[in-house]
């Protein structure tokens, strides 16, 4: 046996290098690397470091491990002759014996490891083939690993399957169970879906049947977007709709000045203003994708910068959410507490091996708490005599009434007439609001917040892709995906949605959470979204959610984004000083600058004619921008007042401009197009189909 005294033992050759003397002890090093013993018969490591076998083979030298690498270390030499390399196992029967194991423990207490063969940064797996005695590269003691989701490759040269996944991309486990994933996958995500309508239909001056029209229209323009994006973008498993990078953006033009002085319908005027700009900077980004450009500005996007930017699109809403909330606080209050314990203290708890409060958070709290508002409206909760909610605040005279008219108005769940008025059928056609009107500052402004959603893309692609696919796609398939999320914001547009077509951030979540990967069930699920879109009571049913409700759920929602978008800082060194004051700095002055625009000119005694929770949103008329050009004032003080646009801009000049590694900084890492041609798994995760490739084949940066 070897000895395991580091002053007797002999001098190692020079391969392997010798270890410390002093040892990392392997109770510790085994939780931070999920090192698991594969000898027979082997107990737990002593504080030594040294393995005891209860039972020693005779006339067999005994293989100590090397708690570095996770392997068997090579014998000492005898009398000062090296030996040959011990020799690996036969790849016939798959071990982890001479190979590195990484397990990485997510946040549900869940596991995933990823065996056979080394992983690069960002996930992607080292290029070329690997040799079945080679040993993988020993990593030296200074030198950190990237915390990602790694992936192998198996004895046929074919991706490995993800252990922590129940279906992957290409997956058909059958028509039922896809079925029932695709719907599953869908209602978890439904909030992200159809809040934004809730949000700028009223704002836009919409009535009821207006809202549940929007939601229906949103709904099939979603359905359809998902299919184009897995059939001829990205193919990856992502839902389309209305992202909320482009609600802010929305807002501000809905209360630009030259609309508050309309008279009439003021929807039908609002929404073709807001159909033009996003045909035009949906235009944009097709061109952007589809030109190549997308994969030179491809360079200067990194987890340091896509982090503060989606951070800031859920911090940046601060003063709609819980303001309109507290209108009536027994409702909202509670619905917020409902999906907090949905979603973190019963997470764990699985019903039919499904975790039901994890992936159905949102949907439970909103059903119990519609259902307990409906009980307390019933009982007469909120009725007061003499009061009458369909008279106009300014037409009532008691004081008691006008005391009481707010919580009337917010607390009830019979206010909205949208399930009575709307059609049994219904279907949403193009140019339903009439013809789009064009301004060029309404348009510039959405082209800057389309390179925005573009950025938001890049995480999602990336994220998603270590989840479900076999390798991150190539920088052609990435331009693809974006090309087409362009060309799906200007089937948004036409339709009328009032904001473009994305890559939804909480796909991630989803995908981690329900481990359903399969691009069938995203399209199955996308088919039964466009059936339900042409039953017109369907969109006049989630139109009638209380707008306190709404609020409540888009609290939750917000809060999530932000951390999701954090959450990308784990692709980088996130302890690293230079990474802590970029984020830093690009987070605080996306707060206050938008806020000293947002302020600028504003007394505080002077009364504004739009709600509270809209004030931020009307900075175009009172910006500290003043020149005598009246477009250059407005889409300067409009951008520079929208949070996501600050924290870009300070954080994508400071991470490429600052000093810093690769590693440090966690540039993504993506697949070569030369390696994924010769890889027929990762071809069938991203080719497209029908042979369509081959019309693209002059276009290299739209493909492989």
């Amino acid at each position: 046996m070897s000895n395991s005294d580091p002053k007797t033992r002999p001098r190692p050759g020079p391969w392997p290098p010798a270890p410390d003397s002093s040892a990392m002890p392997p109770s510790s090093w085994a939780k931070k690397t999920g090192f698991r013993p594969k000898f027979s018969g082997e107990t737990n490591a002593s504080d030594s470091g040294q393995i005891s076998l209860p039972a020693p083979r005779p006339r067999e030298p005994e293989a100590q491990p090397d708690l570095e690498a996770g392997r068997a270390r090579p014998q000492p030499p005898l009398n000062g002759v090296p030996e040959r390399e011990v020799a690996a196992p036969a790849p016939a029967a798959p071990s982890d014996k001479d190979q590195t194991v990484k397990r990485r423990k997510d946040s549900n207490g869940g596991s995933k490891v990823a065996a056979n063969g080394p992983s690069g940064p960002n996930g992607q797996a080292a290029a070329g083939p690997t040799e079945p005695n080679s040993q993988p590269r020993r990593p030296a003691r200074n030198e950190e690993v990237v915390d990602v989701l790694p992936h192998g490759v198996d004895d046929d040269e074919n991706v490995a399957r993800h252990s922590h996944m129940k279906y992957e991309l290409r997956d058909t486990p059958g028509l039922v169970p896809i079925g029932l994933y695709g719907f599953q996958h869908y209602l978890s995500m439904l909030g992200s879906i159809i809040l934004i309508p809730l949000v700028i239909v009223p704002a836009m001056g919409g009535t009821y049947e207006d809202t549940g029209n929007v939601v229906s229209t949103v709904l099939f323009v979603s359905g359809v977007t998902t299919l184009l994006q897995t059939s001829f973008g990205s193919r990856l498993p992502l839902i389309q709709g209305p992202s909320f990078v482009y609600l802010a953006p929305a807002l501000a033009i809905i209360n630009s000045p030259e609309f508050r002085v309309l008279n009439g319908n003021n929807f039908k005027h609002i929404m073709k203003e807001l159909q033009g700009a996003i045909i035009i900077g949906s235009a944009f980004q097709a061109i952007l994708g589809y030109s190549g450009l997308m994969s030179i500005f491809l360079r200067l996007i990194n987890p340091v910068v896509v982090s503060p930017t989606i951070a800031a699109v859920g911090l940046s809403f601060y003063s709609y959410g819980f303001p309109l909330v507290g209108t009536c606080l027994e409702i909202g209050a509670v619905q917020i507490l409902l999906v907090i314990i949905f979603s973190l203290y019963l997470r764990k708890v699985s019903i039919f091996g499904h975790r039901v409060f994890l992936i159905y958070a949102v949907p439970l709290g909103l059903a119990i708490t519609w259902s307990a508002a409906f009980l307390l409206t019933e009982a007469g909760a909120y009725s007061y005599k003499g009061c009458d909610i369909n008279v106009p605040a300014s037409n009532i005279i008691s004081e008691h009434c006008r005391k009481h008219v707010s919580r009337m108005k917010h607390c009830r769940v019979d206010t909205s007439h949208a399930l009575r008025s709307s059609p049994w059928f219904r279907f949403p056609y193009p140019l339903q609001w009439g013809t789009p009107v064009f301004h060029w500052k309404m348009a510039f402004i959405m082209c800057v917040v389309s390179i925005i959603s573009s950025v938001d893309s890049v995480g999602s692609y990336h994220a998603s892709s270590l989840l479900v696919a076999s390798r991150p796609p190539t920088p052609g398939v990435l331009s693809r995906g974006i090309g087409l999320e362009g060309l799906s914001s200007v089937l948004a547009g036409l339709w009328g949605t009032g904001t473009g077509s994305t890559s939804l951030t909480e796909n991630v979540h989803t995908l981690a959470v329900t481990k359903m990967g399969s691009r069938r069930a995203v399209e199955l699920g996308a088919c039964v979204l466009i059936a339900l879109s042409l039953v017109g009571k369907v969109g006049g049913f989630l139109a009638s959610i209380p707008q306190v409700m709404v609020a409540a759920l888009l609290c939750f929602m917000w809060a999530m984004l932000a951390a999701l978008g954090l959450s990308n800082l784990r692709y980088s060194e996130a302890g690293s000083s230079r990474n802590i004051i970029i984020v830093g700095l690009s987070l605080f002055f996306s707060l206050s600058i938008p806020a000293y625009f947002q302020q600028y000119g504003i007394s505080p005694n002077s009364n504004l004619s739009v709600p509270s929770y809209f004030q931020p949103y009307i900075v175009a008329s009172h910006g500290p921008f003043r020149s005598k050009y009246g477009g250059v004032n407005y889409v300067l003080n409009t951008l520079l007042s929208l949070h996501m646009v600050v924290a870009f801009l300070v954080a994508v000049i400071l991470d490429n401009t600052v000093p810093g590694s690769r590693q440090e900084r966690g540039v993504y890492v993506w697949s070569e197009p030369e390696v994924a041609k010769r890889e027929p798994a990762v071809a069938k995760d991203y080719g497209l189909p029908f042979r369509i490739s081959r019309v693209f084949r002059w276009v290299k940066w739209v493909g492989l």
